[in-house]
Order: C-alpha cells, then structure tokens, then sequence
C-alpha cells in the first residue's frame, strides 16, 4: 500500500511539473480510457442478465416473466443500495450537478462502481430505465476521483469530472461528439475553446476502447431516406407534437415519483411499484428494459415484432390499433419509468427519452400515413423524434442533435433534425425553463447555470462565511456587562442572546458613546433597553442568493446568523462575500 502511495506522489508531483494543458490532456486520456470500460462492463452486464433470464423461455412465458422479474430485480438493487452502497446512487445526471455546485466536483468514491452495479441489476431484470443516467455518474465519479487522487484544484477537479461524463456518453453511444456536447449543454459552464481539448481526448478515447469490444456498427442502423422539401411541414408538426410529449414526459414524472416516495416504508414502496410495474410490463412488453429492441423493429419495419403479445394478435390487425398501441405505450413508458426508479430501482431517463421519442415519431408518420395526406418515410420519423424528445425533455438541442446523427452513422438526417429539434425545444422552452435533470435542484436554489454571476452565488456557502469574533451579551446583563465587552472587542457590534444562547438582537457601539461613559448608569442601565432589533437575519445554510436579496433589502454591511433552532452563530458580512466571490470567480474560470 505504501509502494502505491508513493507511485501515485511520484505520478503526481511529474505531472504537476508539466504545462496546466499537456497534463490536463494526459489525465484526459486515462479518464475517457476508464469511462469507455465502465460503458463496455455495464452494456455487458445487461445483456448477460438479461439472456440468463429469458434465452431458455418462449416469447409467450416471457410475457409472464414479465409480472415478476422487474420487482425482483429491483428488490435486488434496493438492498444493494441499502446495505452494500449505503448512499443514494438515482438520479445520476441529477447527482453530477449537485456535486459540482454543492460539494467543489467531489463525488464518493464507492460511486465509480455503485451505479455499474445497481442499475446493471435493475435493467437486466427489465426495469424500464435506461443505463445512460448511471454510466455518466459513473464516469464523472471515475473523473472527479483521478482528480482527487492526483491533488488537483477545484477547477481541474471539475473539468476532469466533465471529462468522465462525456466519455462515458461516448462510450456507451459511440459518439465522441455527442458526448461533449452533452457535457457543455448539461453540466459544465464557462468552458472556453482552449479548455474542449480535455474533453475531446476523452470522449474519442472512449469511443475507441467501446469499437475494440463492441465493433465498430452503429447502434441504430437503419436505411434513411434523404430530406425531401415536400416533408419539412410534417417536420413541423412533429416538432411541436415532441415539445408537448416532453412536458408530459417531464410532469408526470416529476409528480409520480415525489408521490411514490411519500410513501416512507421502503418496502411498501417497492411491493406497491413492483406490483404496478409488473402489470404495465404484461399488457405493453416493449416497455421492458431499455426497449433499444423495438427502436430498432420500428426502424427495420419489422412493426408485428415491436407490438407482438399474444393477447393483441387479433386486435393489431387492424390498421389503426398500432398507432393506438404505440400511442398507449408512449403514456405508459414514462408511468413504468417512474415506478422503476421510485420503487427502489436504479436508472435514469436518458434513455427513456430516446425510446419515448422514437414513438412519438412513428406515431406521427404513420397516422399521416394511414390518413393518406402525404407518404412519410417512418423510419426517418423514429429517428429524428428521438432527436425531438432530447431536445425538450433534456433541454439540449445539440446534443440531440448530433447524438442522433452519429449513433445513425450519417448526416443525411441533419436539416429535418435541427427542424424538430429546435421546434420541440422551443415549444417547452415557453413553459418550462428548465430540464428533467435542473428542475428539482433549481427549485432548491443549487443549479449551476452559465450566467457567471449566478454560478458563483451558487457555489458560496453561508456557512464558510460566518465570523465569529463579535462577543455576545447576556440579554440579562446591564451596561456594564457591555462595557466590559467592548474593552475586548475590536468590534463595533454586540449581539445580544438570551441563557440558551438563543438570538434576541444587537447593540451598536454609536448608539451608546454618549451612555458608556457615565458610571452612574452601569448598574441601572439593562441590556434589554440599549438593544434593537437587526434588520433580518440570515440561516446558517441559506442560499448566498437569498442572503445578497436580504444585504440589498436592508442596506446593512453585517447580518446576524442564526441555526434552525434560532441560536446564535455569528455575523455575515457584504465585504467577506465579496472576497469570496472574487475567489470563486477565479477557480471556476476555465480559461
């Protein structure tokens, strides 16, 4: 252990001796070779589970199977989490935000393989998530613990944490383009063109390593029909009809899974999601797993395969039941999603998004189709409804639509992209500001945005600010006591607190020079008679947003700080804030 310890001193101190971008780069490079194995071993997890459970069983027996495998499965991760993990691993997009604004890109190190190992379990058994959410926290874990070992600042801490992210994309997509925009779109602000090159390193070095192990086919092949002028309407229409399935899509979520999880016993959250989960699975069987599979039917016209069921033969004959049926499986996918991730499972929405979105563009060709309006090119539609759906729900247009061009193998696809792309965005973007990744931190006051002013805000700490040697008096006490005091103090503020060390007010040394210095008055003169009331008072962990309204509001240089129970902490000041924003500023300038 002390041998490694010491290669790691050695490895550091060499790197640290190069220029700020060659190492940034050499580090780059075995982050994007981690994320990209990470993506290899969780890809690979899934399909073996998966074939170990259903290989031996006929389409119609797994169609029971359907009922119970995804509980069990998500049993199984639940008390991987509980008792192996012991920390929270959902929601893995949502985590890397909150690490880089709350806790400097720092993430545990059990995160570079707890969510490899959770949502393997969760999706193998056919729990409708996908894996992508979990390999970018994976990979940012892998980036922001290189960073750590090797000592290196907040700043490069965090670019290499962005690193890990968008190799991780890259290598479970294979589009080392993607994964960088991702990263900029999504997680990372104030990033300057000098400062791509890292990420560029690691995403084509992810790729790489998933090309040596998976081959170098793209992961939706399919047979594209070059952009005809006579489809942009219909490209229109299925922009629009994406930016309403996203605010579904976003809405539903967000509202079943704080309502499942208001459910406190863990265990009755997951029998109650497991049983609902199980039923949704049996009567709509695209939406077990990922459900790549049926993306890829829809995109070969192999539509009986993607709705196969043996209690729909009959009814899917008809032309109209498979827009219906596909129709239905869109609602539910996003209600099977929410059951999976709140009932215990561990998956995000990344790919959730794809598979929604696919359907809403195959729903919209073929009505169009059976209507007999115009001949669409449904194929061409799956695609770029994919490409739709990411660009609301993620609100990120350019990753849409670039991830969607290269996991297609071509650009044929580009102009009906930015079309759709830009119309769904748009249409979300004038009711909801913020993704499916942003909302509930946003809400919290802990996102990071690419305004420099607000990001700065975000990362300060009320806490890290608190001064404490102003000396407090006894509420009790008389003018004497403050005398005293003031003999210490190089203060010109006295808190005033009660037995209980309980907040109650402050006294300001003009208020009383004319008082101090009559003798006469000491006994006599309280305490409760000299102090007033502060201005406000700022929470231990209020938010520095809420703290700089409150410095505006009452034009005071120094605020008192509280804790919950109302006990007093110290004085906040607008100079201190200032010196630390300075600070900040600096380290998150990636120049």
């Amino acid at each position: 252990m002390k041998l490694f310890s010491n290669l790691l001193a050695k490895i550091s101190k060499w790197l640290k001796s190069m220029p700020e971008r060659t190492m940034l780069i050499i580090v780059a490079f075995v982050v994007g070779l981690l994320s990209g194995l990470a993506a290899v071993i969780l890809k690979s997890l899934i399909h073996l589970i998966q074939n170990s459970l259903l290989s031996w069983s006929s389409p119609e027996v797994s169609t029971y199977l359907y009922l119970l495998l995804p509980g069990i499965g998500m049993l199984i991760s639940m008390l991987l989490v509980k008792y192996l993990v012991k920390d929270d691993v959902g929601h893995g997009v949502t985590k890397v935000l909150l690490a880089v604004s709350r806790n400097e890109s720092r993430i545990k190190r059990r995160h570079t393989w707890s969510s490899i190992l959770t949502s393997s379990v969760t999706i193998g058994f056919g729990g409708s998530v996908g894996a992508e959410a979990p390999i970018v926290f994976t990979g940012a874990a892998l980036g922001s613990n290189v960073a750590r070992v090797l000592g290196l600042s907040y700043k490069q801490m965090t670019m290499l944490l962005g690193c890990g992210a968008a190799g991780a994309v890259a290598g479970i997509f294979k589009a080392p383009l993607a994964g960088v925009l991702f990263t900029l779109e999504i997680l990372l602000f104030n990033i300057s063109m000098t400062a791509i090159l890292p990420l560029l390193v690691s995403t084509i070095t992810a790729t790489v390593t998933s090309y040596i192990f998976f081959g170098m086919d793209v992961a939706f092949a399919a047979t594209i029909e070059k952009f005809a002028l006579s489809n942009l309407p219909y490209y229109i229409i299925l922009g629009i009809f994406c930016g309403l399935v996203s605010l579904y899509f976003m809405k539903t979520t967000l509202s079943m899974e704080d309502r499942i999880k208001r459910i406190k016993k863990p265990f009755m959250r997951w029998g109650i999601s497991a049983f609902f989960l199980g039923i949704i699975l049996f009567l709509f069987p695209p939406l077990y797993g990922e459900g790549y599979g049926n993306l890829i039917d829809l995109l070969n016209n192999n539509i009986e395969s993607a709705a196969s069921h043996p209690f729909y033969y009959e009814l899917l004959s008809s032309e109209w039941s498979i827009p219906i049926f596909f129709f239905l499986v869109m609602i539910f996918k996003v209600v099977a999603m929410s059951f999976t991730n709140a009932g215990g499972g561990v998956g995000g929405t990344f790919g959730p998004t794809l598979f929604v979105g696919g359907i809403a563009g195959f729903i919209v060709a073929r009505v169009i189709n059976i209507i007999g309006i115009h001949p669409l090119p449904e194929t061409n539609f799956v695609l770029v409804g994919m490409g739709g759906l990411m660009a609301g729900v993620m609100q990120a247009p350019l990753t849409a639509i670039f991830l969607i061009a290269e996991i297609t193998g071509g650009y044929e696809l580009l102009m009906p992209l930015i079309i759709t792309s830009t119309i769904s965005f748009a249409t979300i973007r004038g009711v909801e500001s913020y993704s499916i990744y942003t909302k509930r931190i946003a809400n919290q006051g802990d996102l990071l945005t690419h305004d420099s002013d607000k990001a700065v805000l975000t990362l300060l700490k009320t806490s890290q600010m608190v001064e404490r040697d102003f000396i407090p008096i006894n509420v009790s006490g008389n003018l004497a006591d403050l005398v005293a005091a003031i003999r210490q103090s190089n203060r010109s503020i006295f808190p005033v607190v009660d037995s209980k060390n309980k907040f109650q007010g402050v006294i300001y040394l003009n208020d009383i020079r004319s008082t101090m210095f009559d003798r006469s008055l000491y006994d006599s003169t309280k305490i409760e008679s000299l102090m007033k009331n502060a201005p406000t008072v700022v929470l231990m962990d209020e938010k520095m947003d809420s703290v700089m309204n409150k410095f505006e509001v009452s034009e005071a240089w120094n605020l008192p700080v509280i804790d919950i129970n109302g006990e007093y902490q110290g004085f906040v000041s607008r100079s201190k804030i200032f010196s630390y924003y300075r600070e900040q500023l600096q380290q998150v300038s990636h120049d």
